[in-house]
């Protein structure tokens, strides 16, 4: 087995190298106007969230939903070759929270630099999102009433109260 040393310009590189060739002879048999056939599995890929502070662009505008998907092991690679994250450690979340979320209110290009500048308390429930959604495979809780010392489950993903 052949060892190559990756480095973040050639990522991508070996990516292409090494993924499944595409069968151009079978794309031109199957007829245009046909739409690929999506099978679904049960796999839960993308999970809503609703953000406690929400992010505050240039403009002014609050963004508090938003959505994230399922991390791949390229996610999880990829910022360890992140200068930004061998240089600081705790960066790492930044670069991956970046990765995985796919959109922030009507912010589709959610980028480092947007995740930076993130409240706190904000970047904590993304992070805890995170584990929960990539670990359990989903978004619920389990709790317990503080008044009625009742057990019952939550659904983290940020529902208003009252819905189901």
């Amino acid at each position: 087995m052949r060892r190559r040393t990756v480095t973040a310009g050639n990522l991508d590189e070996i990516v292409q190298v090494t993924a499944p060739a595409q069968v151009s002879e079978q794309a031109s048999a199957t007829p245009a106007a046909a739409p690929p056939r999506v099978e679904d599995h049960g796999l839960r890929t993308e999970f809503e969230f609703e953000l406690p502070r929400g992010y505050v662009d240039d403009e002014g505008t609050v963004h508090r939903h938003g959505s994230m998907r399922l991390a791949t092991a390229r996610d999880e690679l990829r910022p360890q070759i992140d200068l930004r994250v061998k240089e600081n450690p705790a960066y790492l979340s930044v670069v991956l929270l970046s990765q995985v979320i796919t959109r922030l209110g009507n912010i589709t290009d959610v980028h480092a630099g947007i995740v930076e500048r993130m409240y706190a308390t904000d970047v904590a429930f993304l992070q805890d999102f995170y584990r929960r959604v990539n670990s359990e495979g989903h978004t619920r809780a389990a709790v317990t009433c503080p008044h009625c010392e009742g057990g019952f489950e939550v659904d983290l993903s940020g529902g208003r109260l009252g819905e189901s």
